[in-house]
C-alpha cells in the first residue's frame, strides 16, 4: 500500500512540476516564437543568453527591481504569477532554444 501512494505522489508532483514550453507561449508575442526579436521594439534579444541570466531576470521583474528599456511593469505584470519553479522551467527552455 505504501508503494502504491508513494508511486501516486510521485506521479502527481510530476505532473505539476513546471512546464517551460508551455509557459513561454505568452512571452512568444513579443519576444517571437524562438525568442529572437527584441520584445517591442525595446528590449536585448533573449535567444543566447544563459539559462540563469535569464532567471536571474525574470526574478528581478518579479520583485519589480529592474525595468531595462522601460519595460518593468509590464514584465513585472507577465511573471507576477509565476513560482520560482516555474520561472527556472521557462529560463532553461529559453536557454536551450537554437
Amino acid at each position: 500500500m505504501k508503494k502504491i501512494a508513494l508511486a501516486m505522489l510521485f506521479a502527481g508532483v510530476s505532473l505539476m512540476a513546471a512546464d517551460g514550453k508551455a509557459l513561454a507561449g505568452k512571452c512568444a508575442a513579443c519576444h517571437g516564437a524562438s525568442f529572437e526579436k527584441p520584445a517591442l521594439g525595446k528590449s536585448a534579444i533573449v535567444k543566447g543568453q544563459s539559462a540563469g541570466a535569464i532567471e536571474a531576470s525574470l526574478k528581478a521583474y518579479k520583485a519589480g527591481k529592474q525595468n531595462k528599456a522601460g519595460m518593468g511593469a509590464l514584465m513585472k505584470g507577465q511573471v507576477a504569477s509565476m513560482s520560482d519553479a516555474d520561472i527556472k522551467a521557462l529560463a532553461s527552455y529559453i536557454a536551450g532554444i537554437k
